[in-house]
């Protein structure tokens, strides 16, 4: 079925302005060094180190949480609340998504960013919430400097929306995002408890039955200079969690004791971070945390990333019966997630964190 989207062109009257796609210009013949306006100047002393096990993102075993003995779902319960208030990062294993799958949407998806530009053009936008949209970097029209990667992004909850091509692709995402669901939706329940709160709360303040989860596919082609771009420059998420996978090359680094950390996933694990929409609810006790995407000169990486949010209408406010146990003031006002979203993408989003917006401002 065709996708319920127009191109920019078509919707507006507006041509979409031509930006040059990061895989055409990494296959160009004539590339051979990072023109200007890609340049990224990181810190040499910010460099991320997987080895070190001090440094090893938790590991959560998905089976326990949902099908062990109550003893083993507590112990599981509090690994969770560690891992969130330590750390805002965690690998989820025994998740019970076919590897097979995972490694199925990841080819659909690279054989999306293998279309010819001409065919991706017609689902290039700047909408943000269009239900499908693709391009490259961030927001070329305000950003100083343009991101090693290539995106598209598509809705898939509270309705689900899909590509005609490339073929395969729709079958492939409504499986995914469905079980994916299922596992986010189960996180969910094991962090509300964590909190000492019944296990659907999270679900019901935030009405999660209409919530926001989008399928966010980003390729980062090889460079020949990787020291001298970004693919993601450090940032947090906008919702409250979001699930990654990625194919055979690494590249997520982690903020984590104020040194970035290189994440070595599990074969198979979901990668699983805290969003901001979950630091706001629980009024700093979970963090969304820091986290960035470099690139090699080996071979390019494609990563998926699932961010899961409120329904676009809910405004996140600190829990009221964590704020009386811990005898603490809200730290944030109310902001629907949607007005939310709109603001990291502003400028307003680029120069100051989203979160020191909403942040109380006491006397």
């Amino acid at each position: 079925m065709a996708p319920t989207v127009t191109s920019m062109e078509a919707s507006n009257g507006h041509e979409v302005p031509k930006v040059a796609s990061i895989k055409t210009l990494a296959a160009s013949a004539s590339f051979t060094f990072v023109p200007s306006e890609y340049t990224y100047t990181k810190n040499p002393n910010e460099q991320g180190d997987a080895n070190d096990p001090e440094h090893s993102i938790p590991i959560i075993d998905f089976a326990l949480l949902t099908s062990g003995s109550p003893d083993q779902r507590a112990k599981v319960i509090q690994e969770l609340r560690r891992a969130c208030e330590e750390w805002g990062f965690f690998q989820v294993t025994n998740h019970g998504v076919p590897e097979s799958l995972m490694q199925s949407m990841i080819d659909a998806c690279h054989r999306f960013f293998d279309l010819p530009e001409e065919e991706k053009k017609e689902f290039q936008t700047r909408n943000l919430l269009d239900p499908i949209k693709c391009g490259t970097s961030f927001n070329v029209d305000i950003e100083k400097v343009h991101l090693w990667r290539d995106y598209l992004k598509v809705i898939a909850h509270p309705e689900f929306n899909s590509l005609y091509k490339p073929a395969g692709y729709s079958e492939v995402s409504l499986e995914f995002s469905k079980r994916t669901r299922e596992v986010a939706t189960e996180i969910l329940k094991g962090i509300s408890e964590s909190l000492g709160l019944e296990a659907d709360y999270i679900a019901k303040a935030m009405n999660w039955d209409r919530g926001l989860q989008i399928l966010a596919a980003n390729y980062y082609p090889a460079c020949p200079q990787p020291d001298k771009v970004i693919g993601l420059p450090p940032h947090t998420d906008h919702g409250l969690v979001t699930l990654l996978i990625q194919n055979e090359m690494g590249g997520l680094e982690v903020k984590h004791k104020d040194q970035w950390v290189l994440v070595n996933a599990a074969p198979g694990a979901f990668i699983v971070n805290i969003g901001d929409q979950m630091q706001i609810l629980t009024n700093d006790k979970y963090k969304s945390i820091w986290h960035r995407a470099v690139v090699n000169n080996k071979a390019t990486r494609i990563s998926i990333a699932v961010p899961h949010g409120p329904s676009l209408d809910t405004p996140a406010l600190p829990i009221p019966e964590l704020l009386e146990r811990e005898g603490q003031a809200p730290k944030y006002i109310g902001m629907t997630y949607e007005k939310f979203m709109e603001l990291q993408a502003s400028p307003a989003g680029l120069t100051k964190h989203c979160l020191d917006h909403l942040r109380v401002k006491h006397n």
